[in-house]
């Protein structure tokens, strides 16, 4: 029997009268890397807050990690790590001293053997005691995966992670995220517009327009039924609609 990390049925939410996510029924297996492509505004970080335990649900439920993310908002928030689009830190601290911070938070009891081994996991080791408001983007990025996963959660969430980043910085992500995977065995949920991040990272994919999950397939089956990169992505921006 398949195992799920993350599992939706009926999930909505509204901003007033204004429905951002229309009701949703998604199971991401245990161990997958799910990309969940959509234009902005589509309704992916909605997605992304509700599951975080960010938001709560208007409608339907959900699990992560087995779960429920109202009932037991608490358990969920445990086996999850979060990076969000804008990443914030104190920059008059160092990276040791921020990460610290975070292992407190999440009651991590030998913090600095921790953090030494999550550095050398993401090869960032060095810059334990250079103030983390001198980082660049891309290194600001990889402190955010840093203290997403300190806690070794389960779920990772990334919500844009190759937002704003140079070339160099989306590849050592893009690896980060697939050792994450495959040596931690996390589960990885990641919201992104780009396609092109989808295809070279992902397991599976879903496409979100409008607030509606309107593909969801495994990657393999999805360039099974567009082989080629141009078919590929005809098929989104005919899926995902006008970028409005």
């Amino acid at each position: 029997m398949t195992s799920f990390a993350i599992s939706t049925h009926g999930l909505t939410h509204r901003y007033g009268t204004k429905v951002a996510l229309k009701p949703l029924n998604l199971d991401v297996a245990t161990g997958e890397i799910f990309g969940l492509l959509g234009h902005n505004g589509a309704g992916k970080t909605t997605t992304v807050s509700l599951l975080t335990t960010l938001l709560r649900p208007t409608g339907g439920t959900a699990t992560v990690a087995g779960h429920d993310i109202v009932a037991d908002a608490r358990g969920a928030r445990s086996k999850i790590g979060y990076l969000p689009e804008n990443v914030q830190f104190y920059d008059d601290l160092t990276l040791a001293e921020n990460l610290r911070f975070f292992a407190k938070l999440s009651g991590i009891p030998k913090p600095d053997a921790r953090i030494a081994e999550v550095l050398g996991f993401l090869d960032f080791e060095g810059h334990d005691h250079e103030r983390v408001g001198a980082f660049s983007k891309g290194m600001r990025q990889r402190v955010g995966i840093a203290q997403a996963i300190l806690h070794r959660p389960p779920v990772l969430f990334l919500d844009e992670p190759t937002s704003g980043l140079d070339p160099e910085g989306v590849r050592t992500l893009r690896q980060s995220v697939v050792r994450l995977n495959a040596e931690w065995g996390t589960t990885i949920f990641m919201n992104t517009h780009l396609l092109a991040e989808v295809t070279r990272t992902c397991t599976s994919i879903g496409i979100v327009r409008q607030g509606e999950l309107v593909h969801h397939d495994s990657l393999a089956a999805t360039l099974g039924e567009y082989p080629t990169e141009q078919a590929l992505e005809s098929a989104y921006f005919d899926t995902a609609g006008s970028a409005a």
